[in-house]
């Protein structure tokens, strides 16, 4: 049986939450395979990770004591290494945050793995692993294959899977990495600074808007008939582009995945690859388009061939 193997992420102490997410990915690609999914856990003390880590489908928890309680490029580079070498995995996943690109890059060449980053979507096929990920300025989806390559390392994009949430009961056990002499120094975290606006990616409720809105003017109405709903607003890539609305509502893949969003209105919003890729797993997609033709209908659970304007008229009566 082979492994995917999870190099799951934390920072001052707290677990990255897109680690949960590679976890999904991984379980659900353990679904279609015969491997195992495993997690390894490199923390100074990996004890205080273990646990919660240890989800539904996950069939093993690997402890890695390194020296660093900050990340440290050479070290996890060393340590990965060693631990791939040692399992000898099918596949190797991991969040694309700057921390992996630290060490992942230098793990694929040093370890002569098939690697391909930023991946929104892998499976297996009777050849072997395919993923998928954006290319032209994320206009179109690009599958890639890893022909020879006996083991594969992807960083996955996050807020696209829904994180595990369902503990489970995996073995545990420990590996002992080498060492390896720091080329760089950890100094201090300086937090960026907060924009004030909201995180879409955890709206539940979303109403977004793209060109059918016509102008800058007409955006306001529109959050206030978000707010009259309980609807965090949102918008496709032109909307943000205009600068009618900060890029951080931005939904699509050069914006954000609305990964916990259970309801998505579309309005005005014709449905490009790029869009759709952050919210077509929503289970409730709602779309408003004069087009009848428009690509966000493929996709959609209820659709109306109309006017935005007016459907949002009907809905501010039914809000009164």
């Amino acid at each position: 049986m082979g492994e995917i193997l999870v190099i799951a992420e934390h920072r001052q102490g707290q677990l990255n939450p897109a680690t949960l997410e590679i976890i999904a990915a991984a379980v659900a690609l353990k679904e279609e395979s015969e491997h195992k999914v495993t997690v390894a856990v490199f923390a100074q003390s990996p004890d205080d990770f273990a646990g919660l880590v240890a989800k539904a489908g996950v069939d093993e928890v690997v402890k890695v004591p390194v020296p660093v309680a900050s990340f440290q490029n050479d070290t996890y580079e060393a340590a990965v290494l060693a631990l791939a070498d040692a399992r000898k995995p099918a596949v190797i996943m991991c969040p694309h945050t700057v921390d992996a690109w630290g060490y992942a890059p230098a793990v694929a060449a040093r370890g002569q793995f098939g690697c391909a980053t930023d991946v929104f979507e892998m499976r297996f096929e009777a050849e072997g692993l395919v993923a998928v990920r954006a290319a032209y300025a994320e206009k179109l989806h690009m599958e890639i294959d890893f022909p020879g390559k006996e083991t594969v390392l992807l960083t996955v994009r996050t807020n696209v899977f829904k994180p595990s949430e369902e503990d489970g009961a995996p073995a545990v056990t420990s590996f002992e990495a080498p060492s390896a002499e720091a080329r760089t120094e950890h100094l201090t975290y300086v937090e960026p600074e907060q924009t004030g606006d909201v995180d879409i990616t955890q709206a539940e409720y979303m109403l977004s808007i793209g060109r059918g809105v016509g102008e800058e003017d007409n955006v306001e109405e529109f959050k206030e008939l978000a707010d009259a709903f309980g609807f965090t607003l949102g918008c496709s890539r032109p909307i943000a582009d205009n600068g009618w609305l900060p890029k951080s509502r931005q939904v699509g893949q050069s914006g954000k995945t609305v990964a916990k969003c259970k309801v998505y209105l579309a309005l005005g919003i014709s449905g490009s690859v790029q869009h759709m890729a952050g919210m077509k797993h929503v289970p409730n997609i709602i779309a408003v388009n004069k087009d009848a033709e428009a690509s966000i209908f493929t996709i959609a659970k209820y659709g109306i061939v109309g006017d935005m304007f007016e459907i949002a008229e009907e809905l501010r009566d039914q809000a009164s």
